[in-house]
């Protein structure tokens, strides 16, 4: 690996340990193994790195749990198939726990600097590309349109259900419930 692959790798590991307000540049550069002006030189700051890091932590664990059940279900139709997904959410999420925290503790951390938005607005603009990319893959039926909104609703159902799992997963709707919601709005 180069630096900035053992950065990130750093910062993974540093902020699983320690949580994102107690991660410090100088413990990401010696668990990664660099130099501190790697940091600065790579990414900029410390903020970016560690963005850049959970979003391809939360790529890495949940875009490709996503990624599997997508592909699995690709023969179903397509309300069972977003029935299954969500049902196998839970477990997903339970795999990535301590990513989900951290995410979730940068975000706030994002939202109170301005600056730094720009760079958690261009990582969600990346989770709706992957999530498309996985649905024009395993479901090439869908037009263009169907296939964009499809992504936004799911990236969005990843976010708060994400979420709401972590506070309460006996809580947390199934993917047989929300499939049921749609298929209601649809009117089906």
């Amino acid at each position: 690996m180069g630096n900035r692959e053992d950065l990130l790798a750093g910062a993974r590991r540093v902020i699983v340990e320690r949580g994102v307000a107690k991660a410090t540049a100088r413990d990401i550069a010696a668990e990664a193994g660099v130099s501190l002006a790697a940091i600065g030189y790579h990414f900029g700051s410390k903020e970016a790195l560690i963005t850049a890091a959970l979003a391809e932590s939360l790529s890495d664990g949940i875009g490709d749990g996503m990624e599997a059940v997508v592909g699995e279900t690709a023969g179903m139709p397509l309300v069972d198939g977003f029935a299954a997904l969500w049902n196998r959410m839970p477990e997903v999420f339970a795999e990535n726990r301590e990513a989900l925290i951290a995410s979730l503790e940068n975000t706030v951390r994002v939202l109170r600097d301005p600056e730094a938005t720009s760079g958690l607005a261009a990582a969600v603009g990346e989770g709706y590309l992957g999530i498309a990319e996985q649905l024009r893959e395993n479901r090439p039926e869908l037009s263009a349109a169907d296939v964009d909104a499809i992504a936004k609703l799911d990236f969005a159902l990843v976010q708060s259900l994400g979420i709401l799992w972590l506070v309460d997963p006996e809580r947390l709707p199934s993917g047989d419930e929300l499939a049921r919601a749609i298929s209601a709005i649809a009117g089906e």
